[in-house]
């Protein structure tokens, strides 16, 4: 039997890393997979995906986390993927569901108001993490209106960690938020 696909995503410092891995962790058996690790595999001539030159880089990298993910699911893992996975990113998952149809996809937008997203980005100080402003409110921009998935949004604006881990628990356990 194959285990759910959740898609986590939102604008960098929504909270789904956290959330993600810890929802993973709780699920059995579960897999956390963190989009970013795919793009830090390139090891050689990366372009920063939000630039507008990394979109041939983007596609083939949604279509290695989607190939990921799927076989994953398919092989009875509940599938936790966190990462900035876009309207635009999405006809790769339909792809997928195309391919394993067995799999049921859900897909959760974190998005806290934009003002909280800024302050929540710039103020992590990981290595890796995006802080650079500018690229954040783009990216918010990006999931500002989702049209018919604006119903796949939380606004997590105002909750703390654990809050956040709630409400995604309850929304990934329903039909509400499937694709």
């Amino acid at each position: 039997m194959a285990g759910p696909l959740i898609l986590l995503t939102g604008p960098p410092g929504a909270g789904k890393t956290t959330t993600a891995r810890q929802l993973a962790r709780e699920l059995r058996p579960g897999v956390h997979l963190h989009t970013d690790d795919f793009w830090s595999a390139i090891v050689s001539g990366a372009i920063p995906p939000y630039e507008p030159a990394a979109d041939a880089q983007n596609h083939a990298v949604m279509d290695a986390v989607v190939a990921a993910a799927f076989t994953y699911a398919s092989g009875g893992f509940a599938t936790v993927v966190d990462g900035v996975l876009g309207l635009w990113m999405l006809d790769h998952v339909r792809a997928g569901q195309a391919r394993w149809s067995d799999v049921p996809v859900s897909y959760l937008v974190l998005r806290p108001d934009r003002a909280v997203t800024l302050e929540r980005a710039t103020g992590r100080s990981g290595a890796d993490d995006l802080v650079d402003p500018e690229p954040v409110l783009h990216m918010w921009d990006q999931f500002a209106d989702l049209g018919e998935l604006e119903r796949h949004v939380l606004d997590t604006s105002a909750d703390d960690e654990t809050r956040t881990l709630d409400r995604v628990r309850a929304a990934a356990g329903g039909p509400a938020f499937r694709l």
